[in-house]
């Protein structure tokens, strides 16, 4: 495998100067915005490489549902939905970023096999710490998420000691295992897990508060994409029509410190970032 130096996802994170735009590819019948939609390879391919066209950095590609009340899948059928875009995509673009959105080291290892360069956990490597070897071998970059609890009964009991102080503490511990595992520093990325375990409120802090996990010395990821508390604030049952509000969110993750956003919807995603940026820093790359 590639030493991560060598990389596409070391290209992009090491000469990070803007806002990196995610975009996502669920290979799944029932994820809660998209399930159904990429079920067919070339189907999934296509969408893939279409967000590459329209400015996504990185393409993440995911197999097994994870949203609220979701049950898991057997390791065969999550191997037999994400290889083949995997390697569609990587095939058509030698420089595309993607990402492997699993708790299973050996869907990681598969995955970074055929071109992935990116490991995204939403358990934060706890259910399968041999990700982080797999990734550590092959060079790749990790994004540690915070999730309370596992997709069917996270949101049905939500507690904290304290919020967010308790996430804060999970992502020390994670980000001083994951580097005691031997992943660099630089190589991980942590995501504060919008919707993962979270009421609404606790979401809204989470974004107007994303600035408080930067002493932690990580790029922080958003992915509020479509999601629930959206739908509540805007009175609309249906994710596909929350894009809009899923803007306001983006802008306001980058205001408050997120430096990568995890959205379906690209084309308009990248120009708020733009302004965004040009906002924040007070100029603009032209």
């Amino acid at each position: 495998m590639k030493a991560f130096s060598e990389t596409n996802a070391a290209k992009i994170l090491y000469s990070r100067n803007r806002t990196l735009v995610m975009g996502v590819i669920n290979v799944t019948p029932d994820s809660f915005s998209d399930g159904g939609k990429h079920l067919e390879p070339e189907v999934a391919v296509a969408s893939g490489l279409r967000m590459i066209e329209q400015g996504a950095d990185i393409v993440d590609v995911g197999g097994e549902s994870t949203r609220p009340g979701s049950a898991p899948i057997g390791l065969q059928e999550e191997l037999r939905r994400v290889l083949p875009v995997i390697e569609g995509i990587c095939s058509a673009r030698s420089d595309a970023v993607v990402s492997i959105d699993t708790r299973r080291s050996k869907v990681a290892s598969a995955a970074l096999e055929i071109g992935a360069s990116i490991v995204n956990d939403v358990a934060g490597f706890r259910d399968d710490p041999r990700s982080l070897d797999v990734a550590q071998e092959a060079g790749a970059a990790v994004v540690v998420m915070h999730m309370l609890g596992q997709p069917n009964t996270m949101q049905q009991e939500i507690q904290y000691h304290s919020f967010p102080d308790d996430i804060y503490a999970f992502f020390r511990e994670r980000i001083e295992f994951a580097e005691n595992k031997g992943i660099p520093p630089e190589n991980i990325v942590i995501d504060p897990g919008i919707g993962f375990g979270k009421t609404f409120d606790q979401n809204l802090v989470l974004i107007n508060r994303m600035d408080f996990f930067k002493s932690l010395g990580k790029p922080i990821l958003s992915g509020p994409s479509r999601k629930s508390f959206l739908g509540k604030i805007l009175d609309q049952p249906s994710p596909h029509l929350r894009d809009i509000g899923t803007l306001g969110a983006v802008a306001a993750s980058i205001m408050r410190g997120a430096s990568i956003v995890r959205v379906h919807d690209v084309v308009q995603t990248v120009d708020v970032c733009r302004v965004v940026d040009a906002i924040v820093r007070e100029r603009a790359e032209l």
